[in-house]
C-alpha cells in the first residue's frame, strides 16, 4: 500500500452523514492520516460533501464497492446505517482494506461474528469507532483508580440517553431493518465503559433488567444491572425518551470518582475525585478533539507506530461488546 510506505494512512469514506462530516472535518487535524475517497448513493449529498472537503471527481463513488477496490486508499471509515456495517466490512477484508467501522459492528452477535471469523487473520485491521476511548480522560481515570486512590471498586452508574419528541417510523434510530433501538444506538457506551474494569479471565453477567419499547417495536429504553467478576455491579440506563445525565460514577471502598461527561470529553475535561473527606478535580487537556485523537491513533496502529497508548476496541473486544448487548436485548424483548 503507497499509503504504509508514505507513513501516511489514505482514507475513504462510505456513508456521508453527521459522523462522516466529523471525520473529515476531524482529519484535517491529524499528521498521519488523509482523505482521499467518499462514496455515498446519493448524488447530491456526494456532491455536497465532496465539495466541502475538496476531494476530486475521480475519487466521488456513488457505488461503496468502487471505493473499497480503489488502489487510492489503505483504510475505510464505514459510517451507513448499522445493518450494512457487516456486508461491507468482509467486502474491505476482501480488498485489503483497513477498517474503522462506526458503532456498533453489527445489528446481533451472529452477524459480528461473521465479522471476526473473517478478520481472524487480520486483526489488527479493524477498530470500531467509540471514540471516546481514545481521549486521554482515559489513561488518567485508570491511573487514579490504579494508584488505589478510591479503594477497591465496588459499584459503577453509567447512563446515555436524550429524548426524542417526535418519533419517524422512517428513522434509523426507530428501525428494526436498519438496527434502531437504544441499546444498539447507545448501549455500547456504557458496555465499553464497564469492560475497562473486566479484567481479563473474568466475565461480565447481566443479572436483572428492564425496558421499553416504542410504537415500532424497538427499544426506546432500557435498564441493567451486570457483575463484573465477583464483586463490581455495574448499573447503566439507555434512553430515547429521556435526556438523562450521560455520566458514568465509580464508587470504590474508599472514595468516589464521577465522569460528568464521559462520551464526548472536550479538549479541557476533567474528572470528581472523593476520598477521605476530600474533594478535588483532576484536568486532562487535549490538544485534539475527540474525533482527530481516534483517527490519529488508529492511523498510528495502522502503521505499527504506537505513540501512544490507547484503549481501542478491536475485533475480541466488538464481539464481547455485541454479545452483552445480544442478552440485553433478549432478557426482555417482546
Amino acid at each position: 500500500m503507497n499509503g504504509l510506505n508514505d507513513m501516511i494512512i489514505k482514507w475513504g469514506i462510505v456513508g456521508l452523514g453527521n459522523m462522516a462530516n466529523a471525520f473529515a472535518k476531524a482529519i484535517s487535524e491529524t499528521t498521519n492520516s488523509k482523505l482521499i475517497c467518499v462514496a455515498s448513493k446519493s448524488k447530491p449529498k456526494l456532491e455536497l460533501f465532496a465539495k466541502n472537503f475538496d476531494i476530486a471527481t475521480s475519487n466521488r463513488f456513488s457505488n461503496y464497492s468502487e471505493l473499497i477496490r480503489s488502489k487510492e486508499i489503505d483504510a475505510v471509515y464505514i459510517s451507513t446505517l448499522n445493518n450494512t456495517h457487516v456486508e461491507l466490512l468482509l467486502e474491505c477484508v476482501k480488498n485489503d482494506k483497513k477498517i474503522l467501522c462506526e458503532k456498533p459492528i453489527a445489528v446481533n452477535l451472529d452477524q459480528a461474528n461473521l465479522a471476526y471469523n473473517a478478520l481472524e487473520q487480520k486483526k489488527d485491521s479493524f477498530y470500531e469507532a467509540i471514540a471516546y476511548r481514545y481521549h486521554p480522560q482515559i489513561e488518567s481515570l485508570l491511573k487514579i483508580i490504579k494508584e488505589g486512590e478510591i479503594g477497591e471498586i465496588k459499584k459503577i452508574d453509567s447512563s446515555f440517553g436524550f429524548k426524542i419528541k417526535r418519533i419517524r417510523k422512517d428513522s434509523r434510530l426507530f428501525s428494526k431493518e436498519l438496527g434502531g433501538g437504544a441499546i444498539l444506538d447507545v448501549g455500547c457506551y456504557p458496555i465499553s465503559f464497564f469492560n475497562l474494569f473486566n479484567e481479563q479471565n473474568k466475565c461480565m453477567k447481566l443479572i436483572k433488567s428492564k425496558g421499553s419499547f416504542s410504537i415500532t417495536d424497538v427499544d426506546d429504553e432500557a435498564e441493567a444491572e451486570f457483575l463484573i467478576g465477583n464483586n463490581i455491579t455495574a448499573n447503566c440506563k439507555v434512553s430515547f425518551k429521556e435526556n438523562l445525565k450521560n455520566s458514568c460514577t465509580i464508587y470504590g471502598s474508599k472514595g468516589t470518582i464521577n465522569i460528568p461527561s464521559p462520551w464526548l470529553p472536550s479538549t479541557k475535561s476533567y474528572l470528581e475525585v472523593s476520598s477521605n473527606n476530600s474533594y478535588y478535580k483532576d484536568f486532562t487537556l487535549s490538544k485534539k478533539n475527540i474525533y482527530t485523537s481516534q483517527i490519529e491513533n488508529v492511523s498510528n496502529l495502522f502503521l505499527n507506530n504506537k505513540i501512544k497508548k490507547t484503549y481501542q476496541v478491536d475485533i475480541d473486544e466488538s464481539i464481547e461488546i455485541m454479545n452483552i448487548l445480544d442478552k440485553w436485548r433478549e432478557s426482555f424483548s417482546k
